[in-house]
């Protein structure tokens, strides 16, 4: 891999690392199988392309497609314990409806951010060259959100959320309104998903409805693989190791992406079938250490 290329990596790696924090929050924190996030990345990506076009400044337009996100979340949420929608189904028929939302946002299957103001443009004024600048920015905002995560989830709130995944029957009979919990969880949760979907829309000067498909592998595979790698004694560690994965992950892509044996060289359109590979080799190696043992 070149230098470049491990650049490029690190920095979606670190992009995508805010994508993977939401998914653990949902599948690791409070237990729920939520597939609205490949609906609420483009979501974010759209709200914050349109919002630019618009002559909205970038960083406003970042926080307005996170308040997108929450409210897809809240939806999910409120589909399931509202309306006694399995969790996983109201996650669904949420993803269904961002999509006909997202290309009404964008008023069509995408949008160009070339020539328009984004964060790239403070980056640029640093004086170095992006390639350079952006995956240490991308690192420093990730690790950022994954300390103020950690802080939450040791407030009184985040304490409650952990004990609705763990064990919800007891939370209820010490008086906490799990699905309360459930509403502002989920929403977090795609409210960081949907920041994901902004910084790569503006990093990449275009938003597009099918930016999402793939999203909650990518996610799942970055927790799989930190926690195999890094482990997840604490909430601090598993938000680490999160990050991390979503890190060697993206490496391991680029990695494959590039090998060439002989004739045979794999191709962008196996990208899903990388990804397969990578969360069965991390959820079996594991299984296999112990039978080493």
């Amino acid at each position: 891999m070149t230098a470049p290329a491990f650049l490029a990596a690190l920095e979606y790696g670190c992009l995508y690392g805010i994508m993977a924090l939401g998914v653990y929050l949902t599948f690791r924190v409070l237990d729920f199988p939520d597939l609205t996030v490949d609906g609420s990345l483009p979501l974010g990506a759209a709200v914050a392309a349109a919002a630019i076009t618009h002559g909205i400044n970038p960083y406003v337009a970042i926080l307005l497609a996170c308040g997108a996100g929450f409210c897809a979340g809240a939806c999910t949420a409120l589909l399931h314990t509202r309306l006694g929608i399995l969790g996983l189904l109201a996650s669904i028929l949420t993803m269904i409806a961002l999509y006909s939302i997202n290309i009404r946002i964008l008023d069509g299957p995408n949008r160009t951010l070339l020539g328009l103001p984004t964060f790239l443009d403070d980056v640029a004024r640093l004086g170095l060259p992006l390639y350079l600048a952006t995956p240490w920015i991308m690192a420093a905002v990730v690790l950022l959100i994954a300390l103020l995560l950690v802080w939450f989830l040791h407030t009184e709130h985040g304490q409650a959320m952990l004990a609705t995944g763990d064990n919800p029957s007891m939370i209820r009979a010490l008086g906490v309104n799990t699905h309360s919990i459930l509403v502002v969880g989920i929403g977090i949760s795609n409210a960081l998903v949907a920041l994901c979907g902004a910084l790569i829309a503006q990093n990449q000067g275009s938003a597009d409805v099918s930016m999402g498909v793939g999203t909650i592998i990518a996610g799942l595979a970055s927790i799989i693989l930190g926690e195999t790698i890094f482990g997840a004694s604490s909430v601090l560690r598993s938000c680490l190791a999160v990050i991390g994965g979503s890190v060697l992950y993206r490496l391991a892509i680029g990695t494959a992406l590039s090998l060439h044996l002989g004739p045979f060289a794999l191709a962008p359109s196996d990208l899903n079938f990388v990804t397969a590979i990578i969360v069965v080799a991390a959820m079996a190696s594991p299984k296999l250490g112990r039978k080493r043992t």
